[in-house]
């Protein structure tokens, strides 16, 4: 999991039941991409966070999860306020 402390002290990362976020204080969620069923597949429509940007299409869903969570964690790693 990655977690980016951004300079106002707030936190982004990508949502996991993993981690309690109600000891942390008060969350605002944002959606960050879908991952919808196409005419050729699956897609990953990551334009919540970087416009027009849709990755697929994928045989699986699981495929087009798989390629969602890792483009988050690049976009996540690059710093993202």
């Amino acid at each position: 999991m990655i977690i980016v402390v951004n300079p106002d002290g707030t936190l982004t990362m990508v949502y996991t039941e993993a981690v309690d976020l109600s000891e942390v204080g008060p969350a605002q969620y944002q959606r960050a991409s879908h991952v919808e069923p196409s005419s050729d597949g699956w897609e990953a429509d990551l334009s919540p966070v970087e416009p027009g940007l849709v990755l697929g299409p994928f045989t699986k869903r699981s495929e087009a999860l798989a390629a969602e969570a890792a483009w988050l964690d690049t976009w996540l790693q690059r710093g993202v306020n």
